[in-house]
């Protein structure tokens, strides 16, 4: 079985590659997107982000530990894992087809609130009033953005709902598998259990890019994902979680950016006021969490 490696003490390193995965998921949404306005069905667009994935972890992984990377240390819970990173990614590519990258974007922001949540029963954590407060706040920030009661609502925000519970319960996931599982395994695990269940319904409905941009985006796809995930290990290893939690919310500005460039869509009042509460909430919660960890982790005097 692989080996997991090491934590480092390599703080600030940490911290821009934390960035360098934010910046590469961003890239995996706006392809998507793309792929899915010129036509290509989301379940197959999916696939290629996958099957991208996946080559990517067999060329980096298997000439440096051979067949050993594919066994697995817990093979149930990471099953679990890979079918709940599958799901998140289904449900989000499908909501791109009919929303705004900053809508779905902000959205996925509430995973924090999420996890929080989800750690109470699956994680056996204790969470204090302010923390839950905090969710509160995080969950009134999403219904801002999705504005139930306005025409601006779209039913495909119940898809980023889904999303979000998906993508979280697949972080609860990992935090389960953490020094249990190598960055190897896990990749090859995620990537390759999600492109064998997707390949029997993509072939029965198979559209070949139509034109050299859209083939490149296709080809490039599952490069970004395989990127920003290995990034995100990587950068976990170097840095504590509670520090590189704050990173992930820069997404908001690039996936603004994306959405002026590509897409020719500017976020709404709504889209940033509720990113703003969920972002307030989250970093609330982020507050809390070193703060309860720093005094778990306070050094106890040694016995004389």
């Amino acid at each position: 079985m692989s080996t997991p490696q090491p934590r480092e003490d390599r703080t600030s390193s940490g911290v821009m590659l934390m960035a360098l995965a934010v910046t590469f998921f961003t890239c995996i949404d706006t392809s998507a997107k793309w792929l899915i306005l010129a036509g290509m069905p989301a379940l197959q667009v999916v696939f290629a982000r996958y099957v991208g994935h996946l080559v990517v972890a067999l060329v980096l992984y298997l000439p440096q530990e051979g067949f050993t990377a594919l066994r697995s240390n817990s093979p149930g819970k990471q099953f679990l894992r890979s079918a709940f990173l599958l799901g998140s990614t289904s449900l989000n590519f499908t909501a791109l087809q009919y929303l705004p990258i900053t809508v779905t974007t902000t959205i996925m922001f509430a995973g924090p609130v999420v996890v929080t949540l989800l750690a109470i029963p699956l994680l056996g954590e204790k969470v204090g009033l302010r923390r839950i407060i905090a969710v509160c706040v995080g969950f009134t920030g999403v219904i801002v953005v999705m504005q139930p009661w306005g025409a601006e609502f779209h039913p495909a925000m119940l898809l980023s709902l889904g999303a979000l519970v998906s993508a979280s319960l697949y972080f609860v996931m990992t935090r389960m598998l953490a020094g249990v599982e190598s960055n190897s395994t896990q990749q090859l695990w995620s990537a390759g259990l999600a492109a064998g269940a997707i390949l029997p319904f993509v072939l029965k409905d198979w559209h070949w890019p139509a034109d050299p941009g859209t083939w490149a985006v296709f080809c490039i796809i599952g490069g970004f994902g395989a990127a920003g995930h290995i990034c995100a290990t990587i950068a976990h290893r170097w840095a504590d979680a509670s520090i590189l939690a704050p990173v992930i919310y820069i997404q908001i500005f690039l996936a603004a950016l994306a959405g002026i460039l590509v897409f020719s869509t500017w976020p709404t009042v709504w889209t940033l006021g509720g990113g703003l509460i969920i972002i307030a909430s989250g970093l609330y919660i982020w507050q809390r969490e070193r703060r309860v960890r720093g005094r778990v982790r306070r050094p106890v005097p040694a016995a004389r």
